[in-house]
């Protein structure tokens, strides 16, 4: 039996934040357009991940009618604290960028949003639905699944770093730059008998730590460790001691008393910009065309940014027949993703100390108290590390986000 053959504008893979913004914005603008997902319902909507949401990206989902439930019951977020060497150094990245903030609203719960606002105003999300081929023989693409074709006039991969869309650009389009870190993060998302107040980034001579405000009563935690470690080195009880060891917790000065590891997790720190996120009638959005270390909470916001760029881009070609626009998508989100994985980058050789003995840590350690001093004051180093941080500005359509 032939799996029946419809045509939408466009066709969008993977049901995340950027796929489902993206969807969002087009279906309200009279594109046609409809997404495809791998996984359940449940699943996509219950995966907790990024929770920090920047200035410019929160405007813009707020101009589209997409953020009413996120400023509801999101918490307000513009400040972060540094320690290192037993200083606490406050960092009111609020004040130096002139108001730039982040929300604090787990991504799940903007997942769930975006779907629940798609569908109320008719969209279509098909979940447990992979794409199994897309096709690029003929004039238009076609979507593959296991009950229906889908041919589309433009298709986007939102599906993450090992995309089905991306595997179907052509071999001189394809490939990307790549960094693999001397170090990675263990994760742990943990139940907390207080909210977490404010970011804290830990220099430790023992590594990194990091605690991240999630909900009111879960938090997330992220300790450096050796490249390739394996989770079985890492007991409950040798992940409680660093955390509080590296992160100086104190409950009784107001710090969080941490309760049940809920999830645990290993992450393998990379950076990676494809070499195109454009191919004839193919287009990347998201991890699909970059992946960012967790370092700035960067990847959600990035990926926002990619789809107000193609948004724009799209309505623009099949509402005014604009090409140009569309056409330039990829030097722009490549200038921006690179801008981006910079700021990472650098975030990352602040954090995270040089291998060497414990002279060279002491040494690395004074070095980087006396940065974070000049960044947490008023000046052009800590205002534009505020800007950069807190994502100043507004997403402008068709064009690289002004930081």
């Amino acid at each position: 039996m032939t799996a029946p053959r419809r045509h939408v504008q466009v066709a969008i893979v993977g049901a995340g934040p950027a796929g489902l913004v993206l969807a969002n914005v087009l279906h309200r603008a009279g594109v046609s357009v409809e997404v495809r997902e791998r996984s359940s319902r449940a699943r996509t909507e219950q995966q907790a991940r990024a929770g920090l949401i920047e200035h410019r990206v929160v405007e813009y989902l707020r101009d589209h009618g997409l953020a009413d439930r996120l400023l509801a019951e999101g918490g307000r977020h513009d400040w972060c604290e540094f320690t290192c060497l037993g200083d606490r150094i406050h960092l009111p990245y609020g004040d130096l960028s002139g108001g730039a903030g982040h929300w604090v609203y787990p991504q799940q719960f903007l997942v769930r949003d975006l779907i629940a606002s798609l569908e109320e105003a008719g969209g279509v999300v098909r979940f447990d639905c992979p794409v199994l081929e897309v096709d690029t023989s003929g004039p238009r693409p076609l979507l593959r699944c296991q009950d229906e074709v889908l041919e589309a006039d433009h298709v986007v991969g939102c599906d993450g770093p090992r995309s089905t869309v991306a595997q179907s650009f052509p071999a001189d389009l394809d490939g990307a730059v790549e960094r693999r870190y001397p170090y990675d993060w263990l994760t742990v998302l943990a139940e907390v008998d207080r909210p977490v107040e404010g970011i804290r980034y830990a220099l430790h001579e023992e590594g990194f730590a990091g605690m991240m405000p999630r909900t009111a009563t879960l938090a997330r935690f992220y300790l450096q460790v050796p490249p390739d470690a394996d989770l079985s080195e890492w007991p409950e009880s040798r992940i409680r001691e660093q955390l509080s060891l590296r992160l100086g917790l104190r409950p009784e000065a107001g710090d969080p008393l941490l309760g049940g590891l809920t999830e645990v997790g290993m992450l393998r720190l990379r950076g990676r910009v494809r070499h195109h996120v454009h191919a004839g009638r193919l287009l990347l959005a998201g991890d699909a065309a970059h992946v960012l270390t967790p370092a700035g909470a960067k990847g959600l916001n990035l990926a926002v940014a990619d789809v107000a760029d193609l948004a724009d881009s799209l309505v623009r070609y099949h509402r005014d027949g604009d090409e140009d626009t569309l056409a330039g998508y990829g030097g722009r989100r490549q200038q921006d993703a690179w801008a981006t994985q910079e700021f990472s980058d650098r975030l990352l050789e602040l954090l995270h100390l040089p291998q060497g003995d414990a002279e060279q840590s002491a040494f690395g350690l004074r070095l980087r108290r006396e940065r974070l001093a000049r960044l947490s004051a008023p000046g052009p180093e800590g205002e534009i590390f505020a800007r950069t941080y807190g994502g100043a500005g507004r997403l402008h359509p068709a064009a690289a986000p002004v930081a």
